[in-house]
């Protein structure tokens, strides 16, 4: 009788993928993607959704939602090349990669592949180190580096993704958080469908997506005295620093300014305020402009920087 061979089993056609970035600098030290990727017409399309988690310090920046999407020529099957993932033993899968006892693992990717496999749903489990970024000699397990292959084409898709962030993000002013159109995919995202790919976060999905729709707190400048009424002919108010708003420093500034012959404010003399709103003070000052017959007058000058956080620590000067 001859030997019967196993059915083949089918490559799955779509899958999903959930990627947890973590980095020893922050915040944000933690970077959530989904990916989405669905057969086409003429390929593959790929969706990408960013939640990034904000930071809990007042004046920190929000979570925010961010999608893109792209597509490829590659079918699912040829993007996927001769890795099935739901022909690989789960015995391989369980299979832990040998890890330096000695070494720090500072930053990483954790990630999880989603595949529909007949009747069931499967994930795979993949631990993307810090040396397989940065160490060309580092030894890469084979599932991790064909992972990695995969993550590089489907980013090329959709544009750059977290290695291309910068380190800091600050904003020059406080904005909305981003509403990306409603969608069927950013509703299942909210309703937790996709929660189970990031089991190693401090945070769920659904969790990051709903904070995301808070609004944020506008630090604001008003003046509060002045020896003269103001405004004049020209007169606008400091702009609140990005790094000020970061370092959480707000407070009171005390200045005194001479009016010239022709108007300007000169001799700048600070009496209190923290460092770091001073520079916004001077550039504002300067830009003022007063009748002539302000002329050699000197005027007293007070603002207030605030926050307007409720909890807000006050850094600078009261």
């Amino acid at each position: 009788m001859p030997r019967q061979h196993p059915p083949a089993i089918e490559q799955p056609d779509q899958f999903e993928i959930g990627v947890l970035t973590y980095f020893d600098f922050g915040p944000p030290f933690d970077y959530y993607e989904l990916f989405l990727v669905r057969p086409a017409p003429t390929g593959t399309s790929v969706q990408r959704i960013d939640l990034t988690p904000g930071g809990t310090e007042c004046g920190a920046p929000l979570a925010k939602v961010e999608t893109a999407s792209g597509s490829l020529n590659d079918s699912v099957a040829a993007l996927m090349g001769s890795t099935n993932l739901c022909a690989i033993p789960e015995k391989v899968l369980q299979r832990k990669p040998k890890r330096c006892r000695h070494c720090l693992n500072l930053s990483g990717a954790n990630v999880v592949i989603q595949v529909r496999c007949g009747t069931t749903t499967r994930l795979i489990h993949t631990d993307v180190l810090e040396k397989y970024w940065f160490d060309a000699g580092a030894r890469i397990p084979d599932l991790t580096s064909w992972t990695m292959e995969l993550m590089k084409r489907l980013n090329q898709a959709v544009g750059p993704g977290v290695m291309e962030k910068p380190v800091f993000q600050v904003s020059e002013a406080p904005e909305p958080p981003p509403s990306p159109r409603d969608s069927a995919e950013l509703r299942d995202v909210s309703d937790g469908k996709y929660d189970g790919l990031f089991p190693r976060g401090s945070l769920t999905a659904s969790e990051l997506y709903r904070s995301a729709q808070n609004r944020p707190t506008i630090p604001a400048v008003r003046l509060l005295s002045s020896s003269v009424p103001l405004p004049v002919e020209t007169f606008t108010l400091p702009e609140y620093s990005p790094i000020a708003r970061v370092a959480r420093v707000e407070g009171r500034v005390s200045f005194q300014i001479e009016i010239d012959p022709n108007g300007g404010a000169t001799n700048l003399t600070f009496g209190s305020g923290a460092p770091l709103l001073l520079p916004s003070v001077t550039k504002a000052v300067n830009q003022w402009r007063f009748p002539k017959e302000f002329s050699g007058q000197q005027i007293q000058i007070t603002l207030e920087f605030a926050l307007n956080c409720p909890s807000a620590a006050t850094t600078g000067n009261r």
